[in-house]
């Protein structure tokens, strides 16, 4: 029996595979260790999406190598020569190969490097799990994805679409909200092209779910608006269960048409458009979170100005800025790339257009009043969210899981500030 460190990074994809790692660990008879100092074997599920991200990973690599290291995830699969390049003897663990992670722990422990990065296990439904939280259940739908983006290194981590099928996941979620779990995330690399593989979609799943006889909330995750044409309507009317958060994270990426060909996203900024004035036109308190690249190397100044433009527009509630990294593998990296100060420029620009719509947008909460479900601890402060999923803070001692009747009364750009009522 060892005791194993395990640390994970990402999307909730990601720290889902690190639930269930974790589980895995504990049923095979091993303890999870407290921290990397106290343990005989460190094991972190990485992600690779962005340069700043990937050299995070790598000075935690070079941290935990110390000890026997088991280095999992998209950079052990995207970029395993970087992953060796800093630790020689560490084993690599591909996202959807978690089933060796166990015989991996063995050949680790003895001294064996061990390579397990075929897609060997993709079905991620039914396996145990330690929960990061236990009020939130993250369930994965499927792997990959469909797409080709030619910024992005997740496909050549995570491979094709494979759906999950309905009845396994819907068992899922029951599962989580018997073991106390008050919220449950839908989660996959794009949610959008869930189903096309199997013949079913995003709405019909919802809708299962949403059939489960049991008071919890739903987050559906993000989904490329590439997708959303042939499911927008039936997915509108699944929200109207009051089990499903009004929230939706549709990455855009930029305002500009040409630049979205050249990223080979599958669809125009009109296609994201649209998607928001019906969700707001049904909803009357929606929250739209998107992702915005800046600095892509065929992004012009006139290209750039039509993504502001789009913001200005659309007014999203929730935007992840990210400046453009070239990623190895990718496409877009073996383009002419941005004069980086120009890249800053245009994201300090950015930055400032999106914490004011984010500001302007919250304020208009203030007032309001009614339930919040306080779900998770960050930084010693309970923190809950109300049916836009916009984040609320109180003043009143709150536990994790609860429901209380909130009054918002104040609103900054990253959320809202209440006081308890009932």
């Amino acid at each position: 029996m060892a005791r194993i460190w395990v640390e994970s990074y990402g999307c909730s994809a990601s720290f889902a595979d690190a639930e269930m790692i974790s589980g895995m660990i504990v049923n095979g008879g091993h303890t999870l260790a407290t921290s990397s100092r106290d343990s005989d074997l460190n094991l972190i599920v990485t992600c690779s999406v962005k340069d700043a991200t990937a050299n995070k990973m790598v000075n935690r690599i070079k941290k935990l190598k110390s000890k026997p290291l088991i280095v999992a995830g998209c950079l052990a699969k995207a970029e395993p020569k970087t992953v060796q390049r800093f630790s020689t003897n560490a084993s690599l663990l591909g996202p959807n190969s978690i089933g060796k992670t166990l015989q991996m722990i063995d050949d680790t422990l003895l001294g064996r490097k061990s390579v397990e990065l075929e897609d060997t296990d993709v079905t991620k439904t039914g396996l145990p799990k330690v929960r990061l939280n236990p009020a939130v259940g993250i369930v994965e739908i499927a792997s990959g994805c469909k797409s080709e983006c030619t910024f992005c290194q997740t496909k050549l981590a995570k491979g094709d679409l494979t759906s999950f099928r309905i009845g396994d996941i819907v068992r899922q979620v029951a599962q989580e909200i018997d073991d106390g779990c008050k919220e449950v995330w839908l989660t996959s690399t794009d949610n959008g092209c869930y189903g096309l593989d199997i013949g079913t979609t995003l709405p019909e799943l919802v809708n299962k779910v949403v059939e489960i006889p049991k008071k919890f909330m739903i987050r559906v995750g993000m989904m490329n608006p590439m997708y959303m044409p042939r499911i927008k309507d039936d997915l509108l009317k699944s929200f109207q269960s009051d089990k499903v958060y009004k929230f939706l994270h549709i990455p855009v990426q930029s305002g500009s048409d040409a630049v979205l060909n050249e990223m080979k996203r599958g669809h125009t900024a009109a296609t994201f458009e649209d998607v928001v004035k019906r969700a707001r036109k049904q909803f009357a308190k929606f929250t739209i979170s998107t992702d915005v690249i800046v600095g892509f190397p065929s992004e012009t100044s006139e290209d750039f100005e039509q993504t502001m433009s789009l913001l200005r527009e659309t007014r999203p509630d929730v935007v992840n800025l990210s400046r453009y990294s070239q990623r190895p593998g990718t496409k877009a990296a073996d383009m002419v790339q941005i004069e980086v100060s120009e890249v800053k420029q245009r994201s300090k620009k950015a930055f400032e257009i999106i914490n004011q719509i984010s500001l302007e947008n919250n304020q208009e909460w203030v007032d309001w009043e009614g339930e919040v479900l306080f779900n998770e601890q960050v930084d010693g402060q309970v923190r809950g969210r109300n049916i836009a999923y916009k984040s609320v803070l109180v003043d009143e001692k709150v536990q994790v899981g609860q429901r209380k009747t909130v009054k918002i009364t104040d609103a900054t750009v990253h959320g809202l500030h209440g006081t308890v009522t009932s």
